[in-house]
């Protein structure tokens, strides 16, 4: 019996390790940069809907030739949609917020940027570069808050590098980060 009880523990961790923990429903993507490489965990079994809708621009390379349009050091960076010269894309239907799925804007975590209207997500998202709990639906005002989808787990220092960058009006860097692509790893 104490056998079996070591047994079921030491796989209970090992199932909980982060290794084990994407068990190939959460997929990933790559987002390459004039900064260098990013890649992204996304949480297709905590927030489907965003997550659906990112992979939907992401295979129709959307996001190839975008910029991180609005960067905020200790806040978070913003990409998405808009090219060059802030000329914004065109864009699908907006997307229900999932900000209930109890994912926390924490530093690395990628969530759905939004308009003052709930459900207002399209292509735009941002990374988190700290720990942003007043975005989280509980701690909102309108008790909404902005829809966590994934988490950087390989290029935090390229986010940070971008957080870095000389900023003008309105948050605008002064000289385009660019998203050269975003691909689903492995492909």
């Amino acid at each position: 019996m104490k056998r079996l009880l070591i047994a079921a523990f030491l796989l209970g961790a090992v199932l909980l390790t982060p290794s084990f923990a994407q068990d190939g429903k959460n997929p990933r993507v790559v987002m390459e940069t004039n900064y260098g490489k990013i890649t992204l965990e996304l949480y297709a079994d905590k927030a489907p809907i965003s997550t659906k809708n990112f992979l939907q621009y992401v295979d129709e390379k959307h996001y190839d030739g975008t910029t991180f349009h609005r960067v905020i050091a200790d806040f978070m960076i913003q990409g998405g949609g808009f090219e060059p010269n802030m000329k914004e894309k065109p864009t699908h239907d907006p997307i229900k917020n999932e900000a209930g799925n109890g994912v926390k804007n924490e530093r690395g975590t990628i969530a759905m940027a939004r308009t003052d209207d709930a459900d207002s997500a399209t292509s735009q998202f941002f990374i988190n570069t700290v720990d942003n709990k007043k975005l989280d639906r509980a701690n909102t005002k309108d008790n909404v808050g902005y829809a966590v989808f994934g988490r950087v787990i390989d290029g935090m220092d390229v986010v940070d590098r971008i957080r870095s960058v000389k900023t003008g009006a309105n948050d605008v860097p002064v000289k385009d980060v660019i998203i050269r692509s975003v691909r689903r790893a492995g492909k």
